[in-house]
């Protein structure tokens, strides 16, 4: 076994789930799964993890981030790595990148399932794969896919060639011996008895980042982490699939979780991205807070406000992350012109806090976690039932809801039935008479009283 982690550099803003005294992380191994293009990656580790969670497609370099959940077999656990594929000699931007971060996860791993096709035989990029885990010293176990039957036993054969043991043939869209693969992996694992458990996410403030294409999300969470985890280019859509990264902040425990811009569905022609778009909206619904990140030289712009509009009926906490700020602050117009935009935009979201930062030169970028983690507070908030109604009697004195039909509406009383998101429900002789605009000062008194800064609030109105 070779445990390797990723050291977090001395000026990172985070600690991950790392010991520093012995340089393992999360108490699991990792496991890659690496190759050249449209082997089969994804499908194997949506296969051994038994869901679809990375991206499946025809279409070759598909898997751009390395992808990661954590899994088991034989009572043995570790986190499984699904990454792009390997092309060594490129010149474009995202491919290269693709292979730096496909040799990132052949250092991070304790071992590598280097997966290969039966089908076109060894090629020139799988043996220059073959070297690089050679010399990498790693536990490496070679699976040879799309063998779907026992006449194609000896397609694999061949691979035996490449000098990294005996190949195990399998089909990760059949499962054909994917649980022979799995025995050889965890062969090769130790199982670590008496460790301390891993922190449990569902304790944990899940921090979504959305936005558009290219507005800077993984730029953002490259820079917290101070590493080149995520991918990043200058072309739009780089990030199709959704990565979790565990970290620490100031002792609070985070998970940031990095998403595929969030385009219009109906300007959504590639397949690929269709699906990276229901997927980050499936990540607004399994996170606390999200992280709404825009183009300050942009401005606020319409597919802006439904990322935000997403959010806000999602009743997740939310802030407005204003990137690039760089840019413009040394302009007093265009600063001015931004918030001029943003103040006519943002009309009835005033409860929606925003800092202006630059991802690329770490201007106000802690702030975006501390303001995040007090959000999640703010979530959980709860207002016992007297000091709700002392404010209600309060406000009755001085604003009661408009007579309707010459009906006297009364709100008699409330009290909250639920946080983390903040549910209120409110009593009233006439709750059907209550008018959006009375609802929306009975919101706003709310917070002004009692705080619930970056949180949707839900009130319901029932009859007495």
């Amino acid at each position: 076994m070779h445990p390797m982690g990723l050291v977090r550099p001395k000026d990172s803003i985070v600690s991950s789930w790392m010991d520093a005294s012995t340089g393992q992380g999360m108490n699991k191994p990792i496991v890659s799964i690496v190759g050249r293009p449209n082997v089969g990656k994804s499908t194997l580790f949506n296969r051994i993890i038994r869901r679809r969670e990375a991206i499946v497609d025809d279409t070759p370099g598909i898997t751009r981030d390395r992808k990661t959940a954590d899994t088991e077999w034989e009572g043995v656990p570790f986190t499984l790595v699904d990454t792009g594929g390997y092309i060594p000699k490129s010149h474009d931007v995202i491919e290269t990148g693709v292979t730096k971060q496909v040799r990132l996860a052949i250092e991070e791993a304790d071992a590598v399932v280097f997966l290969v096709d039966a089908t076109t035989g060894i090629t020139d990029v799988d043996g220059h794969v073959a070297d690089i885990l050679r010399k990498s010293d790693k536990a490496c176990v070679v699976a040879v896919n799309k063998v779907d039957g026992a006449n194609r036993e000896p397609d694999a054969a061949e691979f035996i060639r490449l000098g990294l043991g005996e190949p195990v043939a399998i089909s990760a869209v059949r499962g054909r011996n994917v649980g022979d693969l799995l025995s050889r992996i965890v062969e090769g694992l130790e199982k670590t008895e008496g460790e301390s458990p891993a922190p449990d996410d569902d304790n944990m403030v899940k921090l979504a980042v959305v936005g558009k294409p290219n507005v800077g999300k993984s730029t953002f969470v490259n820079a917290i982490l101070g590493e080149e985890r995520l991918l990043v280019t200058e072309v739009p859509g780089t990030t199709r699939d959704a990565v979790d990264v565990k970290i620490r902040f100031n002792d609070h425990e985070l998970v940031l979780i990095d998403t595929a811009g969030m385009r219009r569905r109906s300007r959504v022609k590639e397949s690929v991205e269709y699906y990276s778009v229901l997927r980050a909206h499936r990540v607004v619904e399994r996170c606390h807070v999200a992280c709404v990140f825009v183009d300050a030289e942009e401005g606020l712009t319409q597919q802006d406000m439904r990322v935000l509009d997403t959010v806000i009926k999602a009743q997740k906490g939310v802030m407005l992350v204003v990137n690039k700020w760089d840019l413009v602050k040394g302009d007093a117009e265009k600063v001015e012109a931004w918030y001029e935009g943003m103040d006519r935009r943002m009309k009835g979201m005033a409860f929606v806090p925003v800092v202006t930062v630059s991802c690329k030169t770490g201007l106000r970028v802690p702030k975006i976690l501390a303001m995040a983690w007090q959000i999640s507070i703010e979530r959980k908030k709860r207002v016992a039932s007297a000091a709700l109604n002392r404010f209600l009697e309060d406000l009755n004195r001085k604003y009661m809801p408009p007579a309707i039909r010459g009906k006297r509406v009364r709100i008699l009383y409330g009290t909250q039935v639920g946080s983390n998101p903040p549910r209120f429900a409110f009593f009233s002789n006439y709750p059907h008479h209550i008018r959006e605009s009375y609802k929306r000062f009975l919101e706003n008194h709310i917070r002004e009283s009692f705080g619930f800064e970056g949180v949707p609030l839900s009130l319901v109105f029932k009859k007495k």
